[in-house]
């Protein structure tokens, strides 16, 4: 009777022996299994975005016709996923239908709008009109002291403007409901004439180019206030500044996030710091720089190469000063510019499609006469024409 027990009890562990083996063969098998299922949809979706990447149209397909839109005054910028539709008469966030989500009536001689993700502000240029907007319609309204010469908006609202007081200028800075935050006086000596303000996504940090004559020499200097703690026991809020002898740095513009950039006759310079940014990245060209253009992850270049069938160089470098791509190219354009993460160029009659990555998606002739183009979703553009607006999609 003990000798069957004791079988029994080895034919158990045994068993037991087996089903262990087989559940760990049966979970290796499982792992394997999910292991090339997770490689096969990585697969996949790496080849469906190089697919992407490098597919071009060969057409397009007109998806709305506008023609009743007044494209004289009407002017276009993309603000909060939709269409920020402007005139000296007024504002409205409208789709691509032209419905429109809300509408501002106010009189500008000539405005001009600058966007930032949900947040638009439209000033009069020369005038002293300011107007702010969120997605959901106005937020506030600004009459400056004197004329107005720039303004700009971060992501959450704050506006900073140049004004031109005559024997100096003024560069102040208001919160979303038009109260003023600060007001800055400059002259022509001291620190120089203000040629363009940036102001950083969470609105603590403000970015000036200023010029100024030293001597024979023009001289550039690149100022950042901190409106936060920081900057309250710095004089004048300046955290830092960099000066550039005999060059013009004629536009600024703030980045991803902490990384700003100065775009310079000469090339371009990288800024980063969330409190005290600091130069880190010069980038100087020896060509004639003819265009520039720019969006939160992509800084471009254009300069003419001397050569007749492509006369033209693009240098395209990522928001940390790596150069992605250089590219001779032939194409005639009036306009160049970032749209939706995509290259744009354009003249009166042609359009051209380049993705960030250089690869041309489309590149053809419009019938009409081209006053704007502008990138308004996945695959689709806003035409505006002589003859009214259009939504395309590239086929």
């Amino acid at each position: 009777m003990q000798a069957k027990n004791e079988k029994a009890i080895r034919a158990s562990g045994r068993n037991d022996e087996d089903y262990q083996q087989q559940l760990s063969r049966h979970r290796h098998a499982v792992i394997r299994k999910s292991v090339v299922t997770v490689a096969a949809v990585i697969a996949a979706a790496a080849a469906l975005l190089i697919f992407i990447e490098k597919r071009s149209y060969r057409s397009y397909k007109t998806i709305q016709t506008h023609e009743q839109e007044d494209v004289v005054s009407n002017q276009y910028e993309v603000m909060a996923g939709k269409i920020l539709r402007y005139s000296p008469d007024g504002a409205s966030l409208v789709n691509g239908e032209m419905s429109a989500y809300w509408s501002s009536l106010y009189e500008m001689q000539n405005p001009i709008a600058d966007t930032n993700g949900d947040w638009a502000v439209i000033a009069d240029v020369d005038g002293t009109s300011l107007k702010i907007f969120d997605k959901e319609g106005e937020t506030g309204s600004v009459t400056t002291s004197y004329g107005i010469v720039k303004a700009r908006i971060s992501a959450n609202g704050l506006v900073a403007a140049i004004l031109d007081g005559g024997d100096a200028t003024w560069i102040n800075y208001y919160d979303s409901d038009g109260s003023l935050i600060a007001e800055n006086q400059t002259h022509v000596e001291d620190p120089g004439y203000p040629m363009d303000v940036s102001v950083s996504d969470n609105g603590e940090i403000m970015m000036v180019t200023y010029q100024f004559v030293d001597g024979s020499d023009t001289t550039s200097y690149v100022a950042f206030y901190n409106f936060g703690d920081v900057g309250q026991n710095e004089p004048d809020r300046i955290v830092s500044g960099y000066t550039y002898e005999g060059v013009v740095i004629p536009e600024i513009e703030y980045l991803d996030g902490d990384c700003s950039l100065a775009l310079r006759e000469d090339g371009f310079t990288l800024y980063k710091g969330r409190q005290i940014p600091k130069e880190v990245v010069t980038e100087k060209v020896d060509k004639e720089i003819v265009s520039t253009f720019c969006d939160e992850n992509t800084i471009g270049m254009v300069f003419k190469n001397g050569e007749k069938d492509k006369k033209y160089t693009m240098k395209v470098y990522s928001s940390d000063g790596n150069l992605r791509f250089e590219k001779n190219f032939n194409i005639p354009y009036t306009t160049i510019k970032m749209s939706g993460s995509s290259i744009l160029l354009y003249n009166d009659s042609q359009i051209c499609v380049m993705n960030s990555r250089g690869a041309i998606k489309y590149t053809g002739t419009v019938d009409g006469s081209i006053n704007n183009f502008i990138k308004i979703g996945w695959n689709r553009y806003l035409l505006v024409m002589d003859s009214g607006v259009r939504v395309i999609k590239l086929s």
